[in-house]
């Protein structure tokens, strides 16, 4: 049995107006919440059972993916009554598991989406004889993120997580935020007080002399902490850049989900997803980006790089470039919102009233 635990609990702040009643993981991405492709993927890997380590809006996640059969896997939920950080919360979903303290466990951050060989991932931690393997990859700019440099072996040497001062970035190595770990070390991690793995748990192992192994693979990785992330992790799904079984359909320039309507006139491109029950307009353009269910983009409007949230409507020749349309919105004719704008849900702008907005 190869056992997982992914990590779903944070609020996702950085994406609201998106997650505000919707956690991150069950936001749609290329037609399905985003948690079904780690799902998929972690199935097509061998995974058998993920235990759901979740906090906010926990109640959303068992009405949709039940007991998991219908994914083909077996899904256990653990819920935190109060945020334990990473490392809380992989100690306490480990109360589920099954794993002997030898056998390894897979931890995944429910933020990502990658193209990962995750059996691959596993046999190079066997090989290792670690206490715990990390998946790494390299970043043109690390500043964001956790640096883990590595010996000619693999093996870690330090951890310095998001960097202040220069002198700190010493290696473009980032930490991609899955794990395997070995049973017991996991039952080592405090379980009465919240720890971060990444400050706390894994400087800790290295200074008492644990071999944590790191694996730097090159295939497809993106963080998805904020809304242009999700925006293009969806696309991407959509074309196939990286491969899901979850996608409902094959690979190509858009997906449009059963109950929409596209007008003859409107065109459709770069990885869209039209959801179901939602409407595009006459010659109305929309590239790379997310409609939502029930959502409406009317005739002539321009939409790129963007999200338009359930039951939005974007007015006639509205033009959307990099923006965040809330739930319910209703944004009138002649509009332009550029590079980052958000419109938090429920918002009704008139005609013509914002040439550009930016957050």
């Amino acid at each position: 049995m190869t056992e997982a635990v992914l990590l779903v609990g944070g609020k996702g702040t950085r994406l609201q107006p998106l997650t505000i009643n919707t956690p991150k993981p069950m936001v749609p991405a290329a037609g399905v919440p985003f948690l079904a492709h780690q799902l998929a993927r972690a199935r097509a890997a061998g995974v058998d059972h993920v235990v759901l380590a979740t906090s906010y809006l926990a109640e959303v996640f068992e009405p949709y993916f039940g007991d998991g059969s219908a994914h083909g896997i077996r899904l256990t939920y653990v819920t935190e009554d109060e945020p334990l950080g990473t490392g809380g919360a992989i100690r306490s979903a480990a109360r589920a598991l099954s794993a002997r303290p030898g056998d390894p466990v897979l931890v995944f951050n429910g933020d990502i989406l990658t193209g990962l060989d995750i059996p691959d991932l596993l046999l190079r931690h066997e090989r290792a004889q670690a206490d715990v393997t990390l998946h790494l990859t390299r970043v043109a700019d690390p500043r964001a993120f956790g640096l883990v440099p590595t010996d000619a072996t693999g093996r870690v040497l330090a951890f310095t997580e998001k960097p202040r001062h220069p002198d700190e970035i010493v290696t473009d190595q980032v930490n991609a935020g899955c794990y395997v770990f070995r049973r017991q070390v996991i039952d080592g991690i405090p379980d009465d007080r919240p720890v971060s793995v990444e400050r706390e748990t894994f400087p800790g192992l290295l200074a008492d002399g644990a071999l944590l192994h790191g694996v730097v693979d090159g295939s497809y990785w993106l963080d998805l902490g904020r809304p242009a992330s999700f925006v293009q992790a969806s696309a991407d799904l959509v074309r196939g850049i990286v491969r899901s079984p979850a996608v409902p359909g094959e690979p190509g320039e858009y997906l449009v989900l059963p109950g929409a309507h596209v007008e003859r006139g409107a065109r459709l491109g770069g990885g869209t997803v039209v959801g179901a029950g939602a409407r595009v307009g006459d010659g109305a353009d929309v590239q790379g980006s997310v409609v939502l269910d029930g959502a409406r983009i009317e005739a002539g409007a321009q939409v790129r790089a963007s999200m338009v949230g359930t039951g939005a409507r974007v007015g006639p020749r509205t033009v959307l470039d990099g923006a965040v349309i809330g739930d319910h919105s209703e944004i009138g004719a002649d509009n332009e919102l550029r590079e980052g704008a958000r419109i938090w849900c429920g918002t009704a702008i008139p005609d013509a009233a914002i040439r550009f907005s930016a957050v």
